[in-house]
């Protein structure tokens, strides 16, 4: 294991139509080796673009990212990526796409294909290899990504609104999943969501930044085992300051995963 990141004084800047955009500002965060932490925000806080920044997608205007004690400036194999959209290629089967980063990184193929078989299975689909992507549900794409970031072994998982895409059910279902994922592995994750439900469900640790430029404003540890009831007494006195915080109330998605949680969804 590479340890976890360390981020100094992160800013980043874009050219704007009139004048520049500075999207993140001064961004000071540690992140310990197996620790899951939740990125949460509004819209438009810079929560990707520091996640694209973290995997090397991204160069900061200024500041540092280090994973142990690499620095990042590129795309690096220790550090898989999932996002909103797992953008699996049509014309490969779902085992193919899982075989994607092996295939890339040289792997001999019938080694992929273990691989990718075992990958499959521990995300749920041991039967989905030779199907297509247009042959499976939004969950079950989004679980053949998680898939294929997980094939390659990596250190770190960076996780962009992964499960924004699909229905609230099936978003249970892939916190769940990922929670188990964590809980077998204990890999470093990265979460960014702006569910604040979902994040106290995940996270040890969540941090929230400001809308434009980021900032982190404020971070909390979340204690209690997994899996979480969202109506106990703590934790929707925790979910009640992060909103004063964020300056709204709780989002109709938020309060039905509280209500999801009683019944045992």
């Amino acid at each position: 294991m590479s340890g976890g990141f360390t981020i100094e004084g992160v800013s980043k800047t874009f050219d704007g139509s009139s004048s520049p955009v500075r999207a993140l500002d001064d961004i000071r965060l540690t992140v310990e080796e197996g620790e899951f932490v939740v990125l949460l925000g509004r819209s438009g806080c810079g929560k990707s673009t520091l996640l694209e920044i973290m995997a090397g997608l991204q160069n900061p205007t200024s500041g540092t990212v280090h994973l142990g004690q690499e620095l990042i400036t590129e795309p690096n194999e220790k550090i898989g990526m999932v996002f909103q959209d797992p953008s699996l290629y049509p014309w490969r089967t779902v085992a193919r796409n899982v075989e994607l980063g092996l295939e890339l990184a040289g792997v001999p193929k019938a080694r992929r294909k273990t691989v990718a078989q075992e990958h499959l299975e521990l995300v749920g689909l041991p039967d989905a290899g030779p199907k297509y992507p247009r042959q499976l549900s939004g969950g079950m794409r989004q679980r053949v990504g998680i898939a294929r970031a997980l094939a390659t072994e990596p250190d770190v998982l960076l996780m962009d609104e992964p499960f924004g895409a699909v229905d609230h059910l099936t978003r249970l279902q892939l916190q769940r999943d990922l929670l188990r994922l964590w809980s077998e592995h204990k890999r470093t994750v990265v979460f960014v969501t702006h569910d604040v439900a979902e994040a106290i469900v995940l996270a040890d640790r969540i941090v929230l930044l400001t809308p434009g430029p980021g900032r982190i404003a404020r971070t909390w540890t979340v204690d209690g085992e997994r899996p979480r009831e969202l109506d106990s007494p703590e934790l929707m006195a925790l979910r009640d300051e992060i909103y004063s915080h964020i300056g709204g109330e709780p989002a109709e998605e938020s309060v039905q995963s509280t209500v999801d949680s009683q019944v045992g969804l």
